[in-house]
């Protein structure tokens, strides 16, 4: 599974290309062929990103609700009503749709962020002030990370 780390700022063309993190392309490995899928954050005002086996995972994981339920039917619509695969053309560049572009405000720049096992889009100014917000609420709340869970034998 891929692991993307860091925040690149790259431009984006007058067609919608931007060519995504060359660290993101190698943590993609053998997946690049499969591109990469991106939506809309239903939180912040970005694109989520993922790889194909996160978005496995994901699937698996709606998996959890009722077939015809209404939140497994409201989680799917969305999340994979929303995903639209890009495809990586020869420069490591992908086309960002117009609509996820306007939906985020996206133009002239768009900042990647790495989060582990899935990453961002954002408006390189936007982002600014998320990254502000996060680092105030890491450090009031005074956030660590979980223990490891051990196997109970």
């Amino acid at each position: 599974m891929a692991l993307f780390l860091s925040t690149f700022i790259n431009k984006i063309d007058k067609k919608g290309r931007v060519s995504v993190p060359a660290q993101f392309r190698a943590a993609l490995g053998e997946q690049i062929a499969r591109g990469i899928v991106v939506f809309a954050s239903h939180q912040h005002p970005c694109l989520e990103g993922f790889d194909w086996i996160k978005m496995d995972e994901i699937s698996d994981r709606m998996d959890h609700y009722d077939l015809f339920s209404d939140e497994q039917d409201d989680l799917a619509t969305t999340i994979f009503g929303q995903s639209v695969q890009l495809f990586l053309d020869g420069d490591g560049r992908v086309v960002l749709p117009g609509h996820l572009m306007n939906a985020v405000n996206l133009e002239e720049q768009a900042t990647f962020v790495g989060l582990g096992r899935k990453f961002q889009i954002w408006n390189p100014e936007s982002f600014e002030r998320r990254q502000t917000q996060a680092v105030s609420a890491v450090q009031g709340k005074k956030l660590t990370l979980p223990q490891k869970h051990k196997e109970v034998l």
